[in-house]
């Protein structure tokens, strides 16, 4: 069995959403099948099947979430220190062809979202920041082309 890593606000994210599907979604779709069916012919109702496949979705979504969460890795990024980079670690970088500063904190594939500064342990950026120190250089093959980030902060939240 893989453990997922994720962090303990990722794996919190998770137990909301299967919350959220089975408390609120799951009973809408319920009431929505049983109002379809009081329509008649069930063959026909688009609304019907429509609330079916929605059904599916939902009960599909929710046995893959528990599946991930049985497989969690909980990292407790808190407990985390260094001055190198590794997963929980928040990275402050300096594009060196822009003078561009970002920042991204390197979490679990599942909560990975670059908009929110949040990127996954897998992707070109993580790996080659992984081990690397304050003041060290990475050059990024990135789908974009290679990138070159001179790393400013390492720091553990």
């Amino acid at each position: 069995m893989v453990r997922i890593p994720m962090t303990a606000s990722g794996y919190k994210a998770l137990e909301d959403e299967i919350q959220h599907l089975k408390n609120v979604e799951r009973p809408s779709v319920i009431k929505m099948i049983t109002e379809a069916r009081a329509h008649g012919d069930l063959s026909e109702n688009a609304e019907y099947h429509a609330a079916k496949e929605r059904q599916a979705f939902i009960e599909g979504r929710v046995m893959d979430l528990e599946d991930k969460l049985s497989r969690a890795d909980v990292i407790d990024v808190s407990k985390l220190s260094g001055k190198t980079v590794k997963f929980g670690a928040t990275v402050t970088l300096s594009d060196e062809d822009n003078d561009e500063k970002v920042k991204y904190q390197i979490v679990g594939d599942l909560e990975a979202d670059a908009k929110h500064g949040r990127i996954s342990i897998s992707s070109p950026i993580a790996r080659a920041l992984i081990g690397k120190a304050a003041g060290e250089t990475v050059e990024v093959v990135a789908p974009g082309g290679p990138r070159s980030y001179e790393i400013l902060k390492v720091q553990f939240a």
